[in-house]
């Protein structure tokens, strides 16, 4: 059998088939000529300045670089690696990653048809009193079968859809700044935990020889004051100055524990101690890298992070906003549907359908302006979090770059104290020795040399602690590099053994 339509002879079995291709022609000419709301991402016109005020006039192009190899120090370099492999936050960050590339997929998958399948059994039987007698052609109980397929597409005819999708990929990149900025994080607080233990075990070991050379004249004094040779005073004074040193051994010791559990907890490990590597004075001084505020902003994950957030917010208004028109959605089935199960795939068994439907909004009280308000404010709090982190970047570079600057003069200023302090206590001594003086002036000479001599070697600390907060401020491409150290070489290791 076949029916006429126009000049067109059309045969039954590809009616469904004519007619879909009709469906998704006006579904496509209709994505063509639809458009996508909201407004479209653009830069906003920062006010920036053209260098930075304490800029090194010796600087150099290092930011790509693995910088914490300037120090020359292997234990350090180990050290670096481990927490990269290992830190717990690193890896909740990428895990982050993980989780937000899944919500990526999922916002995306409405932009192509949706199949589906589906299949179901019955058997029934009616009951036959007190209701018309059952024809005698219908069995009962009846048998019912059907299998079917379909398909779903919802047209983003308005690019609702696509602006979600948009929203959700620039999140995406946020994440994956934000594991960046953990990675830049956590290779300046090893590093920087690292050095504030060397300047510990700097200071430890000028107190412990201090309180060793204190001691030695302590036992002196006595053995004089034995035979009348000092008084008692001159005995306690050697004495205070024996105690004040050994007070301060507990103190650095407290410290150094603190510092290696802290620095074992960003290695991923259990606290507890830490090899050492070079002393502070073997330490190499890394070079001060170079850098223009222009550059921060593509620099400083924290940076490009808050613009991908705000490219998220501004997406969200245009999905919003498609809110207002129409959902224009297709549908299609086809499957098959008998009594009897070996009449199931038969040509008589089969059953399609096709349709589509067109929902909009007529009143909702509030329910779409108010979302697209929220996405509008929203889009505002995005960019003006994206404008203070550009001037939180700015700020930072600048803090670390005046702090090595002024933290170098006063390690100029401290070593000549150091030598003023100490040859102040030379000549008291000899003084004293000669009869020219009380004891009292040698302790106060050697009263100012202990905690000149404490602050040099904290000053000498700071020093590679400020160089070690510029390369954090000015980020670079030395994340990138990091980056590929998180690989968790130990990751099979790890898990075999949690098995």
């Amino acid at each position: 059998m076949t029916l006429k339509k126009g000049c067109m002879m059309v045969r039954p079995k590809n009616r469904m088939r004519a007619g879909m291709r009709h469906i998704f022609l006006v579904a496509y000419v209709l994505i063509l000529a639809g458009c996508t709301m909201g407004p479209d991402y653009q830069r906003p016109v920062v006010d920036q300045p053209d260098s930075f005020r304490y800029a090194a006039e010796d600087a150099r192009d290092t930011s790509n670089l693995s910088w914490w190899r300037q120090f020359q120090d292997p234990v350090l370099d180990g050290l670096i690696h481990e927490a990269l492999a290992n830190n717990k936050n690193l890896r909740i960050a990428a895990a982050n990653i993980e989780q937000a590339a899944a919500v990526l997929t999922q916002v995306r998958s409405p932009l192509f048809p949706q199949a589906n399948y589906g299949g179901n059994a019955a058997r029934q039987r009616v009951s036959e009193l007190n209701a018309a007698p059952i024809p005698g052609y219908v069995s009962n109980p009846q048998n019912a079968f059907q299998v079917f397929a379909g398909a779903t597409w919802e047209i983003d005819l308005w690019g609702r859809i696509q602006r979600l999708s948009e929203s959700a990929q620039a999140s995406l990149f946020a994440t994956e700044e934000a594991h960046r900025g953990v990675i830049l994080s956590l290779v300046a607080s090893v590093a920087n935990t690292y050095i504030q233990l060397r300047g510990l075990d700097e200071q430890l070991l000028i107190a412990r020889n201090s309180m060793d050379s204190y001691g030695e004249a302590v036992k002196l004094f006595e053995l004089q004051f034995k035979y009348g040779q000092v008084s008692r005073m001159t005995v306690e004074q050697a004495r205070t100055r024996f105690e004040t040193a050994a007070a301060m051994i507990p103190q650095f010791e407290s410290q150094i524990a603190q510092a290696e559990n802290a620095l074992s907890i960003l290695l991923g490990r259990n606290p507890g101690p830490i090899v050492r590597g070079r002393s502070l004075q073997e330490l190499a001084l890394p070079a001060v890298p170079s850098g223009l505020p222009s550059q921060l902003l593509e620099r400083r994950p924290d940076v490009v992070q808050a613009e991908q957030n705000l490219i998220a917010a501004n997406a969200q208004i245009g999905a919003a906003k498609a809110l207002y028109f129409p959902t224009i959605s297709l549908t299609g089935s086809y499957g098959q549907a008998s009594e009897d199960l070996s009449d199931l795939f038969k040509g008589p068994a089969r059953q399609w359908g096709y349709s589509g439907s067109v929902t909009g909004p007529i009143f909702t009280a509030g329910l779409v302006s108010g979302q697209v308000r929220q996405a509008e404010a929203a889009r505002k709090a995005a960019l003006l979090a994206y404008e203070s982190s550009i001037q939180s970047a700015f700020a930072d570079v600048e803090n670390a770059l005046v702090d090595r600057i002024k933290i170098a003069e006063q390690i100029q200023a401290q070593g000549r104290l150091v030598d003023a302090a100490r040859e102040y206590a030379r000549l008291a001594r000899l003084q004293y020795k000669g009869g020219y003086v009380p004891y009292s002036t040698v302790l106060q000479a050697e009263e100012q040399l202990f905690p000149a001599e404490l602050n040099y070697a904290q000053y000498n600390a700071s020093l590679y602690a400020s160089l070690i907060n510029i390369y954090k401020a000015m980020g670079g491409g030395w994340v990138a590099e990091a980056n590929k150290l998180t690989a968790r070489p130990n990751e099979k290791g790890h898990n075999e053994m949690s098995k």
